[in-house]
């Protein structure tokens, strides 16, 4: 029987970063991931200055061995309307990564014992402890496995449906010399296209050699054909190249104020994606999930092995104060027709003001939170 203190399912950006916060505090860490590292994680794929500074990442040192693109600006409007273009002086406002190196880096360094290509099949009580696979005994368990995690799926949810979840369709391949030569999206300028409904966004991003294309909404009728629109769009503008050379994947995730999964139970409790912490504008989901790692571990060493649900409900207020309080839809609101929302965004998204200061700077790249200083670890 493997005997740890506590087991992550799941090894991506939310696992990993909990497990490296945890490095000196003396636990016996067992990462479970069903795939092997590193694996192909499709992502539009970038990080801000903030996550470098709470993981403590030598950016110097990462940009040498992995594809690390400065963004120095954005291009921004709807799609089939004018674009505006954003640019940021000084240090890059936010760096492109691939998501197969990235999260393979993060696992590398965390210190944390692996078990990989290995999928979490069951779970028993022994007492005090949880037997996971009949073959694991541990302490606290974690779901750290994404959307479709299954320690947030069948013991904590309660129900599949869990909160409208955002789906999208996307792909990331590296370009060929003539590929790069048609395609016009600039490296260190990102692109984001709203939708016309306004019930998602489409993205072109091109990091060195490789282009990240990709499309994702809160509808979840005939993304397929949103996906296909979109590219013609983009290839008839001459954004992109016009034989792509790989298939879309798809993936899902809950938005933070329309996710209703708990997060805590006895000996339990769920991180990143499977917490449904995607950021509620833009769905943005590495940075909340390495922020609820470092918020994780916080609670989990305080408990000192206690895990029962009193002590880890600490672990709900801090992402509450961090992410906020959920906006519960009154029925008091005025409920503004959609061709009037529709006029006002394409207004609102023409002024570089707005694109800027709103789109960006908020919904984005949440220049206005600082990093999660007082979690870091010291060494």
């Amino acid at each position: 029987m493997d005997q740890c203190d506590v087991l992550i399912v799941g090894g991506g950006p939310a696992g990993s970063s909990l497990a490296w916060a945890l490095r000196n505090s003396e636990l016996d860490m067992l990462i479970m991931d069903k795939q092997n590292f590193p694996r192909n994680k499709i992502c539009a794929g970038w990080i801000t200055p903030e996550v470098i500074d709470e993981l403590q990442i030598d950016i110097d040192d990462y940009g040498t061995r992995h594809t690390l693109q400065p963004i120095h600006g954005f291009l921004v409007g709807q799609i089939k309307n004018s674009m505006n273009e954003v640019h940021y002086d000084g240090k890059p406002a936010s760096y492109g990564i691939r998501r197969c190196e990235f999260d393979h880096y993060l696992l590398k360094r965390c210190h944390a014992r692996l078990r990989l290509g290995e999928s979490f099949d069951n779970l028993k009580v022994d007492g005090q402890y949880w037997i996971a696979n009949d073959d694991i005994r541990t302490s606290l368990i974690v779901g750290a496995g994404g959307h479709f995690c299954p320690v947030a799926r069948s013991y904590m949810a309660g129900s599949k449906n869990n909160g409208r979840k955002v789906v999208a369709q996307e792909s990331e391949f590296k370009l060929a010399p003539e590929q790069m030569t048609e395609c016009k999206a600039s490296p260190d300028i990102p692109e984001l296209y709203f939708c016309e409904d306004l019930k998602g966004y489409g993205w072109v991003f091109r990091k060195g050699e490789y282009i990240n294309i990709g499309l994702g909404r809160d509808d979840t009728h005939n993304l397929s054909g949103h996906v296909a629109a979109f590219c013609h769009y983009l290839q008839e503008q001459g954004r992109i190249p016009h034989q792509l050379a790989e298939k879309f994947n798809g993936h899902a995730y809950l938005l933070y104020e329309q996710s209703t999964r708990p997060l805590v139970s006895d000996r339990m409790l769920l991180i990143g994606d499977a917490a449904g912490l995607a950021y509620t504008q833009s769905g943005e989901g590495i940075r909340p999930a390495i922020e609820s790692g470092l918020l994780a571990a916080k609670v989990i060493k305080e408990a000192r092995g206690n895990y029962c649900r009193e002590n880890l409900n600490q672990y709900q207020d801090l992402i509450t104060q961090r992410f906020g309080k959920k906006k519960r839809e009154s029925n008091t609101h005025i409920k503004l027709p959609a061709w009037f929302k529709m006029v006002l965004a394409r207004k609102l998204l023409a002024t570089r003001w707005f694109t800027r200061k709103i789109v960006l700077n908020q919904w984005f790249l949440h220049t206005d939170q600082a990093p999660l200083a007082d979690f870091q670890v010291q060494n």
